[in-house]
């Protein structure tokens, strides 16, 4: 695929709503996710990845009900039958969830907007900065506060139970280079009482 050609892809989208209390009960281990994103590019390197100077678990006590919004991306029949390799599929992640997980934010930042005391988490680490970067490796303060937010699993939740819980639906991994049947992004926004 060329850069000028962009991937158009099916998409669905799913909706839950849950006590913050529950969720916290069946979803969230902010040690097991912390050990998680200690083994990612973005810790310590993202504004809004982990470790921060706050209590997670204080953070979600914070609201009552969390919105729950996934949107599951079908990858075009004639992309699974390939076989990629890591840079490959490093660029066909781009070309195929980042759109939609910018849509994704969009919605979810609209939603916030409309609702009181409500704050948005993003489907997967603040991108707000690319491609210049974010700030924190230098020190400094992040750019863009009043749109920086925080992802489900940088606050010690389980995307993968989230999904599987309370969207009804599977997660499905990359293996052997082949692209999955689908992806699903997961964002949330949290709403106080």
């Amino acid at each position: 695929m060329n850069k000028e050609e962009k991937v158009c892809c099916k998409t669905e989208q799913f909706e839950a709503e849950v006590s913050v209390e529950e969720y916290m009960e069946s979803c969230v281990d902010v040690p097991a996710f912390l050990e998680c994103c200690r083994k990612c590019a973005n810790y310590e390197k993202v504004w809004s990845c982990p470790p921060y100077d706050f209590c997670p678990e204080d953070y979600w006590k914070k609201y009552q009900t969390l919105h729950i919004v996934g949107i599951k991306i079908y990858v075009p029949e004639e992309m699974l039958t390939r076989t990629y390799g890591e840079t490959q599929r490093n660029e066909m992640m781009q070309e195929i969830i980042f759109p939609y997980k910018k849509k994704l934010d969009q919605k979810l930042w609209m939603m916030e907007q409309k609702t009181d005391g409500s704050v948005a988490l993003s489907a997967g680490s603040c991108q707000t900065c690319l491609p210049n970067g974010c700030t924190r490796p230098e020190g400094k303060p992040c750019r863009h506060p009043e749109r920086m937010r925080y992802s489900i699993e940088s606050l010690g939740g389980n995307v993968g139970l989230t999904v599987t819980k309370y969207l009804k639906q599977n997660l499905l991994w990359m293996e052997e280079g082949k692209l999955p049947e689908y992806f699903i992004l997961v964002g949330g926004l949290l709403i106080p009482a």
